[in-house]
């Protein structure tokens, strides 16, 4: 039995929204991807995000409104996917979407009782449903942390799912805006994973570029700027001091560590040194890549393993400078991308959120406590049905489980 499910993802590079039309079979590795697409957010749009994301800007007012027009925005998405794939709504069970992080405190920050971990994501999953008459799985990070662990990275519980090898050493590396990794053991088990966000991935360099090109560019496509620079070492040996390198994982980051403010002291830094423009993305990128590297190095060190492959997928798949970079710092390990594995580079998240949807409303545990930090496994999301055509869809899922098992 086969069941239509629509995976949304949004990441912190705030460019928009993939949305992935997946087929999942009988099995979990038995997904199929149907029909994608990406929509990016309006510059308006994107800069009231930016604003509600940093400290000095958000107000709660906008967050309250915009948490509701990102998800008509993500509605207005679900029904062009529909459109483009000739699919009707009637054949389509659930939707899952990821929402878009707005604040993500991993950590407890103080000594008072309320200063907890916490994270933020909206895109309201009951206007979603509402918008689109289906049921809505979202919401999935809280549950984790709940149960002490960092809500992040989620995607590792999908790696390990469709990248283990029973031979091989891999790394999955996605590089949106902040990059993460996932380690898969040959022939592993899902306490054998191992994940953490090594840090920036195409957050800081898009940022550059959107500064130096007053907003006409969001991305260095290709790779091609940063190909005609030349890298600063000492500039690179600076940014490597960067505190949350020098963490120990299982630890998450996003733009608290790596937004605006962070991007202003790079830029002085790069005046100060009266480096071009060329050479700053050129630098940057490169330090973004040894970022990476050294994320595999180390958990080669702790796991006393050698690593045979990186896959990877996410915008920053596409900068083959980037990708160059970090084969570079690794040249032991063969980097490759997702869509060599027959996964798309750009919709693996969003691939991804069909499957943590699609478990979540059978009741089976889809975070990885090895990953996240957690103390034990729990079922991530929440469930909106506001009509009940929706809720009779579920049902309907829940009930074809049973008849499977």
């Amino acid at each position: 039995m086969k069941t239509l499910g629509i995976g949304l993802m949004s990441g912190t590079s705030l460019d928009g929204v993939d949305a992935a039309l997946v087929e999942i079979g009988n099995h979990q590795t038995n997904v199929k991807l149907k029909h994608a697409i990406s929509v990016s957010y309006e510059p308006e749009v994107r800069q009231l995000l930016l604003d509600i994301c940093d400290i000095r800007t958000a107000t709660i007012d906008k967050i309250c409104q915009l948490n509701a027009y990102v998800a008509v925005h993500f509605a207005n998405v679900v029904h062009k996917l529909l459109m483009e794939a000739k699919v009707s709504k009637k054949d389509v069970s659930f939707i899952s979407s990821h929402g878009q992080t707005i604040y993500h405190i991993p950590e407890s920050t103080g000594t008072n009782s309320w200063e907890n971990a916490g994270t933020l994501q909206i895109g309201d999953i009951s206007y979603l449903s509402e918008l689109t008459n289906l049921p809505v799985i979202g919401d999935f990070r809280p549950a984790d942390m709940a149960a002490g662990g960092q809500g992040a990275p989620l995607v590792s519980y999908v790696d390990y799912i469709l990248f283990t090898h029973h031979q091989k050493n891999r790394v999955a590396q996605n590089i949106g805006g902040i990059g993460n990794v996932t380690y898969l053991r040959a022939g592993g088990k899902k306490e054998d994973v191992i994940s953490f966000d090594t840090g920036p991935g195409n957050m800081v360099i898009d940022a550059c570029i959107r500064k130096m090109t007053n907003g006409d560019k969001t991305y260095d496509e290709d790779g091609k700027i940063a190909s005609q620079g030349t890298i600063d070492s000492q500039l690179i040996a600076e940014l490597m001091e960067h505190s949350y390198l020098y963490k120990k994982y299982p630890k998450t980051t996003g733009r608290e560590d790596f937004g605006e403010q962070f991007l202003e002291r790079v830029w002085e830094k790069a005046q100060e040194k009266k480096l071009s423009h060329n050479d700053l993305i050129a630098t940057i990128t490169d330090w973004t890549a040894k970022t990476i590297a050294e994320s595999y190095l180390e958990i080669e060190q702790n796991e006393n393993i050698q690593i045979d492959e990186a896959i990877i997928s996410g915008g920053g798949a596409h900068n083959t400078y980037l990708l160059a970079s970090i084969q570079k710092y690794v040249p032991h390990i063969q980097v490759k991308t997702s869509n060599e594995l027959g996964i798309d580079i750009d919709q693996k998240e969003a691939i991804a959120f069909v499957m943590l949807g699609y478990d979540c409303i059978n009741g089976v545990y889809n975070n990885l406590p090895s990953a996240t930090g957690a103390s034990h496994e729990v079922i991530m999301g929440k469930i909106s049905c506001t009509q009940p055509e929706s809720y009779e869809k579920v049902i309907q899922l829940i009930q074809n489980r049973k008849d499977l098992e």
